[in-house]
């Protein structure tokens, strides 16, 4: 009695769905494959395949046996042949074929196999039993995994991708791949075909066999419908089979019923395990899970976790992904982290995603210091769930300008206000009777400010100040903009740091802040959104020393209405971004040209919208396929850093950056060089750390000329030494001189680069160490000493931005003369609209402002972003509602036109700078030209002889 694995789904319930309106290579596709362990399939019945009506049992699949050679079948981006029965050259197995099989060669990925299309051949509501005879030839050591898997097309969206069934072969024997599947609708292609081995093992196919039964003859029997992810992919996940499939990473493992005599035990089942004798933080336990994970799926991953001894009550405690490619490159997949504690179990969760066709991958637990147990009891990985985007919040009556501060103007005392420990309020005089400029810009016209502050004395402590609650009068998902005058009384010693600040349920959120070291007014500009319903907001004004007197006057807190910032940011940028232009045409009749249709259509505008980019990413063609069609520049994440190209004294890695340049000139993709240093002490290696002056000022030296040497005019621009206002590592080892060295050195080895400086919170008025005000000194003070700065490089790592005080930043640092690039651009929200609002305001404002000249993204793809709820694509391809509003603004800022030639051979328009393509239809011919549109005030005359 033959038997079979019985593993259905029904067509549509799982699909992933891949970008739209393109036609889809095979290579892009998202397999669904379960990627389980061999004993998952223990839940599904078993069906005897004899009970099948004979007159059912017709096989779909035609040559079945490959008797026709390779007829009616097709490789899959790959080689294929055919090894008949008496031919001498058989190969992979030494068990004997009964008859001819095909052979699958010059696999570069594990996704490419043998294919053939069933569309006729399959109706819905028919389960069909697969079963294939399969082997494997080639380097290949142990076992390697072969999939059965469904591809599903419509014209009308993207393939969906079903796993079938998989078998594990090794190089000696054929083995049986068997598994069902079922459609619940028909599509309008169906594709069956075997894929799976590493790249570069051959896949042996000896005989296909596909037959239906309908739903009548299978009564009984049971139909559940899985897809990847309903199963863990961790063996023995819960320790029920001892250590078996576990070892320790560096460390010994050992299983336990209770610890500390019997304070610890399992959450969970009956044992749990302890990575123990630990000598180095990164010791602890592992598994190897190669062959069953696959690239361009995300999976979830979630570990029940505890630490134990060496007196720590609380460390951190890591899952990584060590994954080795078929190169032998190793990279390390930084999963989740958490506090882990010796009082409780906790749950660790994270998700990942393989970009790449490893050749291993092994998932372990680490972290905590040496001589601490990590206890693990449970591990789950599992296919990660698609969760449904959030609605678009729908704010009734968000009253945009109104402020929720009572009593602001003080006109009834201090009544609405109450001091924030033992301080007093009282009511001074003499404070601006204007709004401050980042109010004012986004308030309009206003009623002037009375005159009267909130007079705050006898402060003992930094925190006390006048505060209010204003929990009822907040909406959820609405940004705030914060506005107020602060002043200080005498008595102070050095600059003193003045903030609005906002307790959210006891959690403190930054409003804006000011640093005051003289007896002015001072303006705080600040913004803030709660996404999340709080049981208490209060509002404070905090900062200067004890005893310092505190005055605030103004303060204002109004939700902005972004509309209308958009609709004033749009005719700004139809003055700076766009430029008349004027299609002159000679060469015949004027009148014979009156009338002749002209189109235009730009296709690439000149101003850069670019990404960050990792070396990983380039593995998936769907991550490049978006990258080229919707950036123009690009940075490199971390592969160019000194801590990464130089991890140990002498041993310099280049390859990645070398691979990911090649991959950005194929493309015509500009690149930024990011970074030569980083001022930050805790990104410097500690061999570098551990110099002595001599060996630091050499390596430094080194540093420049190795890196500017190798890459000279390959990058446009280098951000030479970030963060200078956040650290200050090389100038406190080698003196202030170093940071105008290193700019007047890069400059000599590569005069052609634009040297930028590059720093973070430049534009949010959140952080007092790097204002505007703080920047430009910053610059001046570096080109006093001969630094040949030529750029300005904001971060722009932005929470709830607001127009107005992202403006006024800009307009501050555009004293400089300098081109602002925004260098590191990312908004994090969990509602995928309000991202997609804050995008837009940081690219509408950057847009719209003369002295920006570019903008970077710091990435687009889920799991590969450094904030969370920041991507605008979907780990697994799908673009969301923030990347559907990024390509949207893209193509609004795209110019086409059309219309007739005038009485004066003429045809004018107004479009956006950069490459544009014109047809013209006459009597007798059609012409095409390009030209390119320039930044210029005049109109840009286009002579086009016909």
């Amino acid at each position: 009695m033959r038997k079979f694995t019985r593993c259905c789904f029904t067509g549509g319930a799982s699909s992933t769905h891949r970008k739209q309106n393109r036609p889809q290579p095979q290579k892009s596709r998202e397999t669904m494959e379960n990627a389980q362990m061999n004993n998952a399939y223990d839940n599904f019945e078993i069906v005897n395949l004899s009970s099948l009506s004979s007159s059912m049992a017709t096989n779909i699949v035609t040559n079945h046996d490959f008797s026709s050679g390779l007829h009616s079948w097709h490789p899959n981006g790959c080689d294929g042949f055919v090894v008949s029965a008496d031919s001498e050259c058989r190969k992979g197995v030494s068990e004997k074929s009964v008859g001819n099989y095909a052979v699958v060669t010059n696999r570069k990925e594990c996704w490419q196999g043998l294919e053939q299309d069933i569309t006729s051949r399959v109706s819905p509501g028919f389960t069909y039993s697969v079963s294939a005879s399969v082997g494997v030839s080639g380097p290949l050591q142990g076992c390697s995994d072969v999939l059965a898997t469904l591809k599903l097309e419509n014209r009308d969206s993207a393939a969906s991708y079903f796993f079938i069934g998989k078998t594990s072969v090794s190089k000696d024997k054929w083995e049986k791949l068997e598994g069902t599947f079922s459609l619940s609708t028909m599509p309008d292609r169906v594709v069956f075909y075997l894929e799976g081995p590493s790249p570069g093992v051959d896949l042996l196919i000896e005989s296909v066999v596909v037959i239906s039964s309908s739903p009548s003859e299978l009564e009984g029997t049971s139909t559940k419908c899985v897809s990847a992810g309903d199963d863990n992919i961790i063996v023995n996940p819960k320790f029920d089979d001892g250590l078996n499939n576990w070892s320790g990473r560096g460390c010994k493992i050992v299983l336990h019923d209770s610890m500390a005599d019997g304070k610890v035990v399992p959450q969970s089942g009956k044992v749990f395990a302890a990575a123990t004798e630990r000598t180095q933080s990164w010791n602890g336990i592992q598994q190897e899970i190669t062959g069953r994970v696959q690239r361009k799926l995300a999976y979830e991953v979630s570990a029940v976790v505890r630490i134990f001894g060496n007196n720590i009550t609380s460390a951190d405690v890591r899952t990584t992904l060590w994954v080795q490619t078929p190169d032998l490159r190793e990279q390390y997949i930084g999963i989740a982290n958490l506090q882990a504690t010796d009082k409780d179990w906790v749950q660790l969760q994270g998700k990942f995603l393989l970009n790449g066709s490893p050749s291993k991958v092994v998932l372990y637990i680490e972290g905590p210091p040496a001589g601490t147990d990590i206890l693990v009891n449970s591990l789950v990985v599992k296919h990660a769930e698609k969760i449904p985007p959030s609605p678009p919040p729908s704010i009734e009556n968000p009253a945009f300008g109104v402020n929720v501060i009572s009593n602001s103007d003080l006109s009834d005392g201090t009544n609405g206000w109450f001091p924030l420990g033992n301080c007093t309020l009282s009511v001074g005089t003499g404070s601006p009777h204007i709004l401050p400029p980042m109010a004012r810009d986004s308030l309009g016209p206003h009623s002037p400010l009375s005159g009267r502050c909130v007079l705050v004395t006898k402060r003992t402590q930094t925190w006390m100040g006048p505060a209010q609650m204003i929990t009822d009068k907040l909406k959820l998902f609405l940004t705030y903009q914060v506005s107020a005058w602060v002043r200080i009384g005498s008595g102070a010693t050095g600059p003193q740091n003045v903030n609005v600040a906002l307790g959210v349920d006891n959690q403190w959120v930054n409003g804006g802040q000011a640093e005051i070291n003289d007896d002015r007014w001072h303006e705080i500009g600040g913004s803030f959104r709660i996404e999340k319903q709080p049981s208490k907001v209060m509002v404070y004004v905090q900062g200067p020393s004890p005893g310092v007197d505190l005055m605030v006057a103004g303060l204002q807190i109004f939700p902005v209405n972004r509309e209308a910032r958009f609709r004033h940011l749009r005719n700004e940028t139809d003055k700076i971004r766009k430029r008349d232009v004027i299609l002159k045409f000679s060469g015949g009749d004027s009148s014979s040209l009156l009338g002749t249709f002209v189109k235009v259509k730009q296709t690439q505008n000149s101003f850069p919208f670019g990404t960050c980019i990792s070396r990983t990413n380039i593995d998936n063609e769907d991550f490049v396929d978006f990258l080229v069609k919707n950036f123009n520049w690009a940075v490199f994440g971390n592969e160019l850093k000194w801590y990464w190209t130089e991890p140990q004294q002498g041993k310099l890695n280049y390859k990645d950056a070398d691979e990911m340049l090649d991959l950005c000139k194929r493309y015509n993709i500009e690149t930024r060089g990011h970074c030569i240093f980083w001022e930050v002490q805790g990104t410097v290696q500690s061999w570098i750390q551990a110099l002595n002056k001599n060996d630091l000022t050499t390596a430094v030296q080194n540093r420049l000329t190795g890196l500017l040497t190798r890459y000279k005019g390959k990058f446009r621009h280098y951000d030479v030494n970030n963060e200078m206002l956040h650290g200050s590592f090389y100038q406190d080892h080698l003196g202030k001189d170093i940071r105008a060295y290193m700019f007047k050195t890069a400059n000599q080895l590569d005069p052609s680069a634009l040297l930028f400086v590059n720093d973070y919170h430049i534009e949010d008025g959140c952080d007092t160490r790097s204002s505007p005000e703080k920047y430009i000194e910053h610059v001046l003070d570096l080109q006093e000493q001969g630094a040949p700065v030529g750029g300005v490089g904001i971060q722009g790592h932005i929470d709830s931005p607001v127009g107005p005080i992202v403006s006024s930043s800009l307009d501050k640092l555009g004293i400089l003369g300098l081109p602002i690039w925004f260098t590191e651009l990312d908004v994090s929200s969990i509602n995928e609209y309000v991202r997609g609002d804050d995008l837009e305001v940081m690219l509408r404002e950057a847009f719209a402002h003369p002295a920006v000249e570019g903008v970077m993204l710091w990435g687009f793809w889920e799991l590969f972003m450094s904030r969370e709820s920041s991507h605008l694509v979907n780990a697994e391809g799908e673009v969301n509602e923030a990347g559907k509003r990024y390509l949207r603004l893209k193509q609004e800022w795209q110019t086409k036109a059309h219309g007739h030639v005038d009485e004066n051979a003429e045809f004018s328009f107004r479009g956006f700078h950069g490459t544009y393509s014109v047809e013209i239809d006459t009597v007798s011919k059609k012409i095409s030209k390009t030209f390119v549109v320039e930044k210029g005030d005049s109109p840009l005359v286009v002579s086009i002889a016909l």
